[in-house]
């Protein structure tokens, strides 16, 4: 296992000047760019599915309220963002993993408005941290 990990082959499209696999920080930054695709494309997608789970239900009362009681609708605009963040954050993470990070950070808000929901909220915010960090990692990896 040591070996893998001190394998020098440059992964597709790494930058020549030197990240190569065994760097642990590419390494990182790899599985946080796919991270941040991926989880925020599923998430977005299942707005209009449901299959994960009834995204209606973390929508706080007041919020429904202030969408004239159209948070259904709300939270498929809220999809519709979510896949563009992900779309983007697989072409541009420089921009686009601080999108997606402060879409958590209100997510998180939003959250702290629902009794129950707080353990939720705490993971959100995790997550708001590593988007953070790939868009740092973004700055040296991105090309």
């Amino acid at each position: 296992m040591a070996q893998a990990i001190n394998d020098t082959r440059l992964f597709a499209g790494a930058k020549a000047d030197g990240a190569s696999a065994s760097r642990v920080d590419y390494q990182a930054y790899q599985i946080l760019h796919v991270a941040f695709i991926v989880a925020p494309i599923v998430a977005g997608v299942d707005k209009f599915f449901h299959f994960l789970v009834n995204w209606d239900q973390y929508l706080p009362p007041v919020v429904n309220r202030m969408a004239g009681g159209h948070g259904h609708e709300l939270m498929l605009a809220a999809g519709v963002i979510e896949i563009v963040a992900g779309l983007g954050v697989a072409f541009k993470p420089k921009v686009f993993a601080y999108v997606v990070s402060a879409w958590l950070i209100l997510i998180v808000v939003n959250l702290l408005m629902i009794p129950g929901y707080f353990d939720i909220a705490l993971r959100d915010f995790g997550l708001a941290l590593g988007a953070l960090a790939l868009a740092r990692l973004s700055h040296q990896f991105d090309r």
